[in-house]
């Protein structure tokens, strides 16, 4: 039974205490501690106020459910720990330096990070263009207006670039890119729209190269409890967790 210590008790971190399957909640850490106790209330799993004593906790890997910014913070103290680390918020690797750092302490440590699947589907088959030319990427996207803090009333392109850049603009709207930039080992092309006909985040990938072309897209649901986070993500999330002791791989 893989065991873990949860950092971020918002929406996400609640769903993942709550569907405890193949895994068991260690330990419980949030920034705004009120968070981790309310939590703790309903999984049973102890709260942490302090970030050394949740580190220091019995548990095998990290789960990074908060934000970039915590992944900035965090993320090598958890390494540092000698804990392996599964992080949601992929968008913090879109920094190629602290990508790299980062990835340099999991080696040094022997530690693994891991990115899930989140709010797409298709990601391990996109791995593909690490080992075969991939001869573009592109993600467009499609959101409400609210949920990137703008008021149309048709609908309009918010952005249009590459990922890194998309992430500095987009910070909590846009991690899809950084994790299928991560995964092709490719520049990712990204257009970000807002549309007043939406109610659900609308992901459609296109990917051509050596292997052929790709079409996918993702209409997500929000979350029960949060209409700002996808319910994909978190699911993704326990897919994870739930599979990683399993003998019996499926993809890579």
């Amino acid at each position: 039974m893989v065991r873990i210590g949860l950092l971020g008790c918002g929406n996400v971190g609640k769903i993942i205490a709550t569907h405890q399957d193949g895994f068991t909640v260690e330990a419980l850490f949030d920034r705004l501690p009120d968070h981790a106790e309310d939590l703790a209330r309903i999984c049973g799993a102890p709260a942490y106020s302090d970030f050394q004593e949740f580190i220091s906790q019995d548990f095998d890997i990290c789960v990074e459910a908060a934000s970039v910014l915590a992944v900035r913070e965090y993320a090598p103290k958890v390494l540092e720990n000698n804990k392996n680390i599964l992080i949601l918020s992929v968008g913090a690797l879109s920094d190629t330096y602290f990508r790299k750092s980062l990835l340099d302490k999991a080696r040094e440590h022997g530690r693994k990070i891991h990115i899930p699947s989140g709010a797409i589907m298709g990601l391990d088959n996109l791995k593909v263009g690490q080992i075969s030319k991939i001869d573009s990427v592109l993600l467009r996207t499609t959101k409400s207006p609210e949920s990137l803090n703008m008021q149309v009333t048709e609908r309009t392109l918010a952005f249009r670039g590459k990922a890194n850049e998309c992430i500095k603009q987009f910070p909590k709207n846009i991690n899809v890119s950084v994790a299928i930039a991560i995964a092709t080992g490719c520049d990712v092309d990204v257009e970000l729209w807002a549309d007043p006909e939406v109610d659900r985040n609308i992901h459609d990938i296109f990917v051509t190269g050596e292997f052929g072309e790709a079409n996918i897209r993702v209409i997500n649901h929000p979350s029960p409890d949060n209409p700002a986070t996808s319910y994909l993500a978190a699911l993704s999330v326990l897919s994870l967790l739930k599979n990683l002791d399993n003998p019996l791989v499926i993809g890579s």
